[in-house]
C-alpha cells in the first residue's frame, strides 16, 4: 500500500476510535481523501513532466509508485489541487473537501509524521454564495397536514387508516421540533417521552439535545400512533416504523411527502428539510432569540443559524410598515 494511502487509512481509524465521528462524517472524509489520492495519481509534478520513450510501456501496477510521498506534498501541490476543486465543484463542496484535507494534515502534524503542515503557508479565502433556505408557506403546511388527517378519516381499510396515522405523526414531529430527517429516522422508542412531551435527539457528531413538544394536538397524535404501532416498534426498537416492523427510512418519508403533495394539489416541491427551515424561520419571525433557535436546531455555531435572518422578510416588512417614522409624516 502507498505511503499516503496508509496514512489516510490510519487517520480514518483515528477519527472513528478517538474522535468518535459518526459514519456519515467518516464516509464524507473517505470520499474526499480518495478523490485527493486519485488526483495525485494523475497530477504531474514539474520535475516529472518528461516525454516517455514510445518504445517503453509502463505497466498499470506502477501507477502508485510514481505518487509523491506524504512529505513531498507542498503548498504548490495543494494550490494546484484547490484550483482543480474550484473548476470541478460548487463552492460549498469545495469548502467541505478542503476541510477534510486540512484535518488530515493537522493529524499528520500532530502525530509528527510531517514537520510542517503545508496548509500553514496557504491563504484560502473565497466567497461562498449565500443560498437561502427554502421554506414552506404556513398555509401550505396547514393544507398538507389537513389532507393527511382527511385521508385518515376517510380511509377505506385498516391499513390505509394506520398508514395515515403514522404519516401524520411523522410530519407533526418534523414540523414541531425542526429535527433533521436523519434524526427522526433514528429515534428509539425510549427517546420520545410523551409523558413530559420531550424528545431526545442524537444530532451530528453524536451531540445530544432535548427538545420540548409544545402542542397538545401533536402529543395526542403521537400517543395514538404509539398505541397503534407499539408491537412493530418493539420488534425493531425504533419509534417510527413501517407496517412490516422495519425502521422507517428517509426515502419512505420523501415518497410519503410526494404522495400528499399530489393529493393536496400542492405544486411546490417539498422536501423533509424544508419543514426544519420553516420551523426555524417561523420562530425567528415570532421574535424568538436566535440563540434559542440555535440550541433547538442543534447547530454547533450561531453563524449557521444566522442564515435564517436572511429569510425572515415577513417580520421585517411588518416592522418597517408599522414602526418606521416615515408613516407619521404629514406632507
Amino acid at each position: 500500500m502507498n505511503d499516503i494511502q496508509e496514512h489516510i487509512k490510519n487517520y480514518l481509524t483515528y477519527c472513528r476510535s478517538q474522535k468518535r465521528l459518526d459514519e456519515k462524517t467518516l464516509k464524507a472524509y473517505r470520499i474526499d481523501l480518495r478523490q485527493f489520492i486519485s488526483w495525485l495519481q494523475n497530477h504531474e509534478q514539474p520535475e516529472q513532466k518528461k516525454v516517455p520513450c514510445p518504445a517503453v510501456r509502463k505497466p498499470a501496477e506502477d501507477t502508485l509508485s510514481h505518487m509523491p510521498e506524504i512529505t513531498d506534498i507542498t503548498p504548490a501541490v495543494l494550490e494546484d489541487y484547490l484550483a482543480h476543486l474550484h473548476q470541478t465543484y460548487k463552492p460549498k463542496s469545495v469548502k467541505r473537501k478542503i476541510a477534510s484535507l486540512k484535518a488530515l494534515f493537522h493529524y499528520l502534524e500532530y502525530k509528527e509524521i510531517i514537520e510542517r503542515n503545508p496548509f500553514a503557508k496557504l491563504q484560502i479565502k473565497f466567497r461562498e454564495p449565500i443560498i437561502l433556505p427554502k421554506t414552506i408557506p404556513l398555509y401550505t403546511v396547514e393544507q398538507f397536514l389537513a389532507v393527511i388527517y382527511k385521508q385518515r378519516r376517510e380511509a377505506q381499510t385498516a391499513y390505509q387508516k394506520k398508514t395515515a396515522l403514522r404519516d401524520a405523526a411523522v410530519i407533526e414531529l418534523l414540523f414541531s421540533t425542526g429535527m433533521r430527517i436523519s434524526e427522526l429516522c433514528t429515534l428509539g422508542i425510549g427517546d420520545v417521552n410523551l409523558y413530559d412531551g420531550t424528545v431526545l435527539i442524537y444530532g451530528k457528531g453524536a451531540k445530544e439535545r432535548r427538545i420540548q413538544i409544545g402542542n397538545n394536538d401533536v402529543i395526542n397524535i403521537l400517543e395514538t400512533y404509539r398505541d397503534e404501532f407499539l408491537p412493530e416498534m418493539q420488534e425493531c426498537g425504533h419509534f417510527f416504523v413501517n407496517l412490516s416492523g422495519s425502521p422507517l427510512t428517509d426515502q419512505s418519508i420523501r415518497r410519503m411527502i410526494r404522495k400528499y403533495c399530489a393529493l393536496a394539489s400542492i405544486e411546490l416541491h417539498i422536501t423533509p428539510h424544508m419543514f426544519r427551515h420553516t420551523f426555524a424561520t417561523s420562530l425567528l419571525e415570532a421574535d424568538v432569540d436566535i440563540r434559542y433557535i440555535q440550541e433547538m436546531l442543534g447547530h454547533s455555531s450561531i453563524n449557521i443559524t444566522e442564515i435564517y435572518t436572511h429569510v425572515a422578510m415577513a417580520k421585517q416588512r411588518d416592522i418597517l410598515t408599522t414602526k418606521h417614522p416615515r408613516r407619521n409624516f404629514k406632507i
